[in-house]
């Protein structure tokens, strides 16, 4: 499948080699990606990353999750493991702008491909890494995985019912989040490489990650000592925003602000509850919040979801429904934003993809093709490199590259 390399957006231009596999490495690959970023996926020969067998497929060839996470990327199969592959990797290291991987700590010095090593071939290079808990300390030799760092970084102990089992946020989010952090570092060093000429490394963790998102429960356990527990849908400090059950299912509230509260206490025909002295203000009402819940939910499962909605909306109440996946995409603001992408592929035909979740006015980033066959451009990069064909030849022969 021919594909643009040579693609337009604010990152058309950069190199990077990618050498992550799984979640958290190739989201951050990604999101360069999907900025124009000129990113060549470096895999292992056999197999690669192991996403491509993983969940459900489109083809014998591509699972669903693999595709999503790699779009606009490249493949080459590349063996690092002997001299030959390593002196591969190096030549394209030499005109790279940035190289990520999510081996663990120690892995690519041990292969003599650590950043160290390749900075003395590039210093303007920018080399990220991300692993389960980061580069130094007591904990950096340990595998991480997104389950272990979201009970670690305290995630697990806030998310959920009060009294039940612990239970994980419902998507990868350590993953997700230490891939989107470290592209944020990644960008901020290549802006300093462009200014002064030095690359750095960039370190980034999932259990970092899971630790940043807890905002409200870090800074009320540094100020009071108190150690937060979960809350089920309702919030750390404000009352009433949380689900509210309906008559026909449920419906996110957020009436934390008092203007707020008395907009909802009218839209809802309860005029009386803004003087009540038990909700008479937000420490009132969080205080109460139990309490506050059932007697709102008495209230809301008279009707619908859809004609509170209605009436909470005309009122200027902050509020919307519950949704499962195919009312996510069915969804008119989802669709007008372009967060469902479809793209025409030779070999698979209509492929949906994710869209881009952040818009830039002149150099929008977007999805051009889907992401790649094992191998898929191993030719196509090597020519790019200066390799001759008869070089290529050579290499596929001896097993260093591997091509489809």
């Amino acid at each position: 499948m021919a594909q643009d390399n040579h693609a337009e957006g604010p990152l058309a231009g950069v190199k990077v080699l990618d050498l992550t596999q799984i979640m958290a490495g190739p989201m951050c690959t990604m999101l360069l990606a999907d900025m124009g970023a000129n990113v060549i996926k470096i895999e292992r020969p056999g197999g690669g990353d192991d996403t491509r067998r993983m969940g459900s497929r489109y083809s014998e060839r591509f699972a669903a999750g693999f595709l999503a996470l790699n779009r606009n990327k490249r493949s080459i199969a590349l063996d690092l493991r002997g001299d030959e592959g390593k002196a591969v990797f190096k030549r394209m290291a030499e005109t790279a702008d940035i190289v990520v991987e999510n081996f663990r700590p120690g892995v690519m010095d041990r292969l003599g491909l650590g950043y160290e090593t390749l900075a003395a071939i590039n210093p303007r290079l920018v080399y990220a890494s991300i692993s389960g808990f980061g580069g130094t300390g007591p904990y950096r030799n340990r595998g991480g995985f997104d389950l272990v760092a979201q009970g670690m970084s305290g995630l697990m102990s806030i998310t959920g019912f009060p009294g039940g089992p612990p239970a994980k946020v419902g998507v990868p989010i350590t993953d997700i989040g230490a891939g989107s952090f470290t592209a944020f570092g990644i960008l901020a060093a290549y802006i300093h490489a462009q200014r002064s000429g030095q690359g750095q490394q960039v370190d980034g963790s999932l259990m970092e990650a899971g630790i940043a998102y807890t905002v409200w429960e870090s800074s009320e356990y540094f100020a009071t000592g108190e150690i937060p527990g979960p809350l089920g849908s309702a919030h750390r400090v404000n009352a009433p925003y949380q689900a509210l059950r309906t008559s026909d299912g449920y419906i996110n509230i957020g009436a934390a602000s008092q203007p707020t509260w008395e907009q909802f206490c009218r839209a809802i025909g309860r005029e009386e509850l803004i003087e009540d002295p038990r909700y008479k203000d937000g420490n009132d009402r969080k205080a109460r919040e139990e309490e506050l819940a059932e007697l709102l939910e008495g209230i809301m499962g008279e009707h619908t979801t859809e004609h509170w909605m209605e009436q909470l909306e005309a009122a200027g109440v902050v509020a919307g429904p519950i949704y499962d996946m195919e009312q996510v995409y069915s969804d008119e603001q989802v669709l007008a934003r372009e967060m469902m992408v479809e793209i025409e592929d030779d070999e698979l035909g209509k492929v949906k993809n994710i869209g881009v979740p952040v818009k830039l006015s002149a150099t929008p980033g977007r999805i051009r093709h889907r992401g790649p066959a094992l191998g898929e451009h191993s030719r196509e990069v090597l020519l790019e490199y200066g390799y001759t064909e008869a070089e290529v030849e050579e290499l596929l022969a001896a097993g260093v590259v591997e091509s489809v």
